[in-house]
């Protein structure tokens, strides 16, 4: 195929209240579908939400027991995978026929109390084709998010070309980079919540050195969204009434933008994708192949999944 339309969903999730956010991510998929876009992105951690500005009654040294209650409701909040809310976000992929990435956090599937900053990518077809884990939560992010290994690292065949990508200041780890480039991906999601003009110049930058369309979705969050009778509501009191403006955008192979960034509101963002333009755009810069040195560099991936704990056989 010679285009296609994709859509970068700019919309805040429901804090803590995961069955509404999985209504309002249907509501979304079908508007953008309507629209006529065939590939629909999310941001980051839109079912079971980005809890902007709490700390969850948490200091070096010390925790609350109001922070503990609010960080089971945040628990309670998240996403099985595969469960309920996958069903639901497969069927309305299935209905629009379209490849539907949604950020998700995502519930161990053993029970434990860990999280995971995860995207899911949904076929046409309904089906759930992959997965990626956040592999480095930032900051505070990592009091409530674990950390991904290599097994999650998918890029998904289209007929619009090969789909990946990684989530938010993950794309500011050169060799993470380097790996999902390296599986040739022509259409690069980023959801994130990085709502900085910075994050303009990180996104372009990954599709000039890619030489590929990246989809950016970000948050449009507001202290609205947020459950009024949280434990640490106040918490939020020294916080501006909109958390993230925003800034989604849509951009094509040699960094120019082909829509937005778009801010300060809820929107769904179309572009229309030259695919055409993706060969052409290597000529002069294919950094895993003809602008590689791997006489020079060598970078090795580890994809094997990493469990807490291994049981081994028996004389083993």
């Amino acid at each position: 195929m010679d285009t296609v339309r994709v859509a970068a969903v700019q919309a805040g999730s429901l804090i803590m209240n995961r069955a509404a956010t999985v209504e309002k991510a249907v509501r979304l998929v079908a508007e953008a579908a309507a629209g006529g876009a065939r590939l629909i992105l999310f941001p980051e951690a839109f079912v079971g939400g980005y809890p902007w500005g709490l700390s969850f009654g948490t200091v070096i040294g010390g925790r609350t027991a109001a922070g503990r209650q609010d960080w089971a409701r945040y628990w309670q909040g998240a996403v099985p995978v595969p469960g309920a809310e996958t069903e639901a976000l497969g069927a309305a992929a299935q209905q629009a026929q379209a490849y539907v990435m949604v950020g998700v956090i995502e519930r161990s599937p053993l029970g434990t109390g860990t999280l995971y900053c995860t995207t899911l990518y949904f076929g046409p077809n309904g089906r759930l084709l992959g997965k990626h884990r956040k592999l480095k939560p930032t900051a505070m992010e990592r009091l409530i998010w674990g950390e991904g290994d290599g097994s999650t690292l998918p890029v998904i065949p289209t007929p619009y070309g090969r789909l990946g990508g990684l989530i938010c200041w993950e794309h500011y780890m050169p060799l993470a980079r380097a790996a999902m480039l390296a599986k040739g991906i022509d259409i690069w999601v980023a959801p994130s919540m990085d709502q900085r003009e910075v994050w303009q110049c990180t996104i372009r930058h990954v599709a000039n050195e890619g030489r590929c369309f990246v989809l950016s979705a970000v948050q449009y969050l507001t202290k609205a969204m947020y459950p009024p009778d949280l434990a640490c509501r106040e918490e939020l009191d020294a916080s501006p009434e909109v958390l993230c403006h925003g800034g989604s955008a849509i951009v094509d192979p040699m960094g120019n933008y082909v829509a937005g960034p778009v801010r300060n509101r809820e929107a769904v963002l179309y572009g229309d994708l030259d695919l055409s333009t993706l060969a052409p755009s290597r000529f002069e810069l294919d950094v895993t192949g003809h602008y590689a040195r791997p006489d020079v560099f060598e970078l090795r991936v580890d994809e094997r999944p990493r469990p807490g704990v291994t049981v081994l056989p028996p004389g083993r």
